[in-house]
């Protein structure tokens, strides 16, 4: 299976089979006990350690369910097949406890307590499995924790691989449509969207959310194929090709399988799934946190903002985000309320050399706006964006559409990292004037990007805020 998918699939079902678990011991034991207040650990007297022997057992059937296949994606199996399957491994499991439970001669261990617990994990490993699935397909319905793939190519080959992607909803991607390399690149009636010629590639990316590319042209179109490939690493696109010989993806990419299905996978970009899903974590719990923690503060900076000139507290506007999407960015109101009118005949004292608009002594701050900037702490609203997932607490700053609107292709590739409050470019160049060497700066944090990178960017932000750099 796509690694990026698989890891955080299996960690997510490892850990709410592990939950269940416990949870299936602690009932029974209670059942057992024929009240709600018994000691969820009385189990056994001769045990030496009980909290440690549930523990065991919790281990030993989570490394039964992995060693029977699982957790991997449901490739080949039907919902009858996966319930013998866990009806296998929960014999497996009986074998075992019952092997230890002789072995290390602990016979007072209640046969009712297992007679109930057995049944009851198999009950709970198939439920978690149906629920998990079906709340990945009703999210990927709604618009929730999907990722978006453009298929190049319109054959039966081109139709069959998105039909197999769509078809696994645990990896939350949409096949938005197809591109033709040619007039004979076809398989029949289309089932999605043909959107024009692979000429069109560059303005399909540019003016549609494309998180994925999947190159299945015709493998004689290798010369097509090394192209579009590049184009894609150049936007930090993740491409996948099916069965695909080109010689510079046998050099660069990772070999992955969707049921047998061989697949080279070029990941442009952090790609350790797992580590990732740690970030968004962090980003929920930190933002959450903060929220809730610097609420007297959020709420006085709010009266201030206020007090201090007419017009709304909050001010939003419209930010690009991951791979082209849009959102409002919020921010405590900092400037006049007609500042956006006023920008235009202010371009010309552009500080920045590029895509971006800077300017120090900016006419449109208002005064309390410009204490709120010096020290950051106009962005503070931004936390919500963090708790909704449309940004980060750290990574690249969100930019404009009219921005990204005159981006070289090489600037885009910033967008493939979901933007930030803050990041390398804060902390390291927060008064560089030159526009490429900020997307340089952000590119770096791409490129060699990990957890403890991030936690140290979030370290180095605070004296950098203290210290009154911010613009």
């Amino acid at each position: 299976m796509i690694r990026r998918y698989a890891a955080v699939f299996r960690l997510t079902l490892a850990a709410a089979d592990a939950v269940l678990a416990l949870l299936v011991v602690w009932g029974a034991v209670t059942f057992r006990s024929g009240q709600a207040s018994a000691r969820p650990l009385d189990v056994s007297t001769s045990l030496p350690d009980t909290s440690l022997a549930i523990a065991v057992f919790v281990g030993i059937w989570i490394a039964v369910l992995w060693m029977h296949g699982l957790y991997r994606s449901r490739a080949r199996l039907t919902n009858r097949g996966e319930v013998m399957v866990v009806l296998r491994a929960t014999l497996v499991q009986i074998v075992i406890t019952l092997s230890l439970l002789y072995l290390f001669k602990l016979p007072d261990v209640s046969r009712l307590l297992l007679i109930v617990v057995f049944p009851a994990l198999a009950v709970a490993a198939i439920g978690i499995r149906i629920a998990i699935r079906e709340i990945l397909v009703l999210a990927r319905d709604h618009g929730r924790n999907v990722r978006y793939m453009l298929v190049l190519g319109a054959n039966t080959r081109a139709k069959a691989f998105a039909d197999l992607v769509e078809s696994h909803a645990e990896l939350g991607l949409v096949v938005i449509g197809h591109l033709r390399a040619d007039a004979a690149d076809t398989g029949g009636t289309p089932v999605r969207p043909v959107l024009g010629m692979i000429d069109d590639l560059e303005e399909i990316l540019h003016t549609q959310i494309v998180d994925e590319v999947a190159i299945c042209l015709p493998f004689s179109m290798e010369e097509l194929i090394e192209q579009a490939a590049f184009l894609c690493e150049q936007e930090g696109k993740v491409v996948r090709m099916p069965l695909a010989p080109v010689e510079r993806v046998l050099t660069a990419g990772r070999l992955e399988t969707i049921d047998g299905v061989g697949v080279y996978s070029l990941a442009n970009g952090p790609d350790r799934a797992v580590s990732l899903l740690f970030k968004r974590l962090l980003d929920i719990a930190g933002s959450a946190l903060l929220l809730v923690v610097l609420s007297p503060l959020l709420a006085l900076l709010a009266v201030l903002v206020k007090s201090d000139s007419p017009g709304p507290a909050l001010f939003r506007q419209e930010r690009v985000g991951l791979h082209g999407r849009s959102f409002q960015v919020l921010k405590f109101r900092s400037m006049c309320s007609d500042a956006e009118e006023q920008l235009e005949q202010l371009s010309e004292h552009n500080q920045i050399r590029g895509h971006a608009f800077k300017l120090d002594q900016d006419p449109r701050t208002t005064r309390v706006g410009r204490f709120l900037r010096r020290c950051s702490l106009d962005e503070l609203p931004q936390l919500w964006n963090v708790l909704r997932g449309e940004m980060s607490l750290v990574g690249p700053r969100p930019p404009l559409p009219s921005e990204v609107a005159n981006y070289d292709v090489w600037h885009r590739r910033r967008l493939s990292m979901k933007p930030g409050m803050t990041g390398l470019w804060q902390v390291d160049g927060r008064n560089e004037q030159e526009f490429d060497r900020w997307v340089e700066t952000d590119l770096e944090y791409i490129d060699s990007w990990s957890l403890w990178l991030d936690f140290k960017i979030m370290a180095r932000t605070v004296p950098a805020v203290l210290a009154g750099t911010g613009r």
